[in-house]
């Protein structure tokens, strides 16, 4: 939903992140980290991408118009940028792939992926599916364009493109390019197990792979795990994200996963140390609030309002609107209900996928306003997605309306949604 630009605030909220996490403290993750550190590849992957960026800067200031290494330092940026949670690379590697497109717009692939894939990063999905169909058009064969713009139209809504285009991809299932997309899509029609199938082979395939990103190794983890998480499965959703941090202890998404499954699994305490851990990387609104509530379940109202002020504060001040589970956070916590109803009734008319119309259901309840959430959840529960978090929204839109019999069917699919 939110749509990331320009952030001056960004060393603020950094300082205001890392001071409450280091303010508790994170001995434990740290040796945790320590412990699995066997496990991790020996290269220093970090210090050699500095390198490299300092490699290509050192070139531009040369030739500033290399559409070459202006794509392949966008590229870098937005590497960094996705495994620190930074959103100034992002934008630094926007910046820098519109550059590289500008001085060559053929026969350059690197710059119109890295655009696509930082346009994507922001939720700027509109915008990503113009420059996925230009990119598409340099090459209407190639795998991995079809496979952006399959994912395009399943972020957007637009399921009978995606259907059409991950059906036509199904043959190249193997490909790691397509295998992840083409999981989600699987799991958002129902099809759990072909997905977790799926998305295990490609776990396996990457680890195979010596050249493959630690980034990107933890990135497949964090697929599987979330995957888990959402059908119901915490313990297996705590081995992925635990064999990702293996691979990369410090990367700011898999801690922030590990926060949610302690969470979820009534573990407060190490949900805290995780999400503290995290933070300290990269600030997300959604970790703060998690950690936030963590403490009010261990009683101490004043951490707890620390940490979701925190929130607040990061969240409001992203210009362009909030990313979803932010507003999933706001709305849980009757916070900000009006501004965040208004945001959703906007995107939904661009982008009416089932997550769309899940949040647009859940603001309508929040405000009380039961009968106008039912036909909205209707909507996100239509292609058969089996999430456990929206099995609960439907439950409580049931009650709401007086359909005892119907709201208590859905919370017994909440509890195993892939049952």
């Amino acid at each position: 939903m939110a749509r990331v630009r320009g952030i001056p605030q960004w060393p603020a909220i950094m300082t205001l992140a890392a001071g409450l996490a280091l303010a508790a403290g994170s001995r434990g993750v740290a040796a945790w980290s320590r412990a699995h550190a066997a496990a991790a590849p020996p290269r220093n992957e970090s210090r050699i991408r500095e390198l490299n960026i300092g490699f290509f800067e050192r070139r531009l200031a040369r030739d500033p118009s290399s559409a070459y290494d202006l794509a392949q330092l966008a590229s870098l940026h937005l590497q960094r940028g996705r495994e620190r949670g930074d959103p100034g690379d992002v934008l630094r590697a926007e910046d820098l792939a519109r550059r590289s497109l500008a001085s060559r717009d053929t026969r350059n692939t690197k710059g119109y992926t890295t655009l696509v894939t930082t346009l994507m990063t922001e939720h700027r999905f509109k915008e990503a599916r113009v420059e996925a169909e230009r990119l598409l058009s340099l090459d209407s064969t190639d795998v991995t364009s079809r496979a952006i713009l399959a994912e395009i139209d399943m972020e957007l809504g637009r399921y009978d493109g995606a259907r059409a285009s991950f059906g036509a991809l199904y043959g190249q299932r193997t490909n790691l390019a397509v295998a992840p997309r083409l999981a989600r899509w699987l799991e958002l029609e129902g099809h759990v197990e072909e997905a977790r199938r799926l998305l295990t082979d490609a776990l396996a395939r990457a680890l195979a792979n010596p050249k493959m990103p630690r980034e990107q190794i933890a990135w497949f983890h964090l697929r599987v795990g979330d995957l888990e998480l959402r059908s119901g499965y915490p313990r297996s959703a705590e081995r992925a994200f635990g064999a990702g941090l293996a691979a990369a202890p410090d990367d700011a998404r898999l801690l922030a996963a590990m926060a949610r499954v302690e969470s979820a699994r009534g573990r407060r305490r190490d949900a805290i140390t995780f999400g503290e851990r995290s933070i300290a990387i990269a600030p997300d609104p959604a970790t703060l609030g998690l950690i936030g509530d963590a403490y009010a379940a261990l009683g101490d109202s004043a951490k707890a309002q620390e940490y979701i002020h925190a929130m607040e504060v990061v969240t409001l001040a992203q210009p362009g609107g909030y990313h979803r589970a932010w507003s999933l956070f706001l709305l849980d916590h009757d916070l900000h209900i009006p501004e965040v109803l208004a945001q959703v009734e906007t995107e939904i008319r661009t982008r009416p996928d089932i997550y769309g119309w899940d949040l647009l259901a859940w603001a309508l309840h929040r405000s009380g306003r039961d009968r106008e959430a039912l036909p909205a959840m209707a909507h996100a529960l239509s292609l058969g997605t089996r999430d456990a978090m929206l099995f609960r929204h439907m439950a409580m839109i049931e009650r709401g309306v007086g359909h005892r019999i119907a709201a208590q069917q859905y919370f017994e699919r909440a509890q195993c949604p892939s049952c």
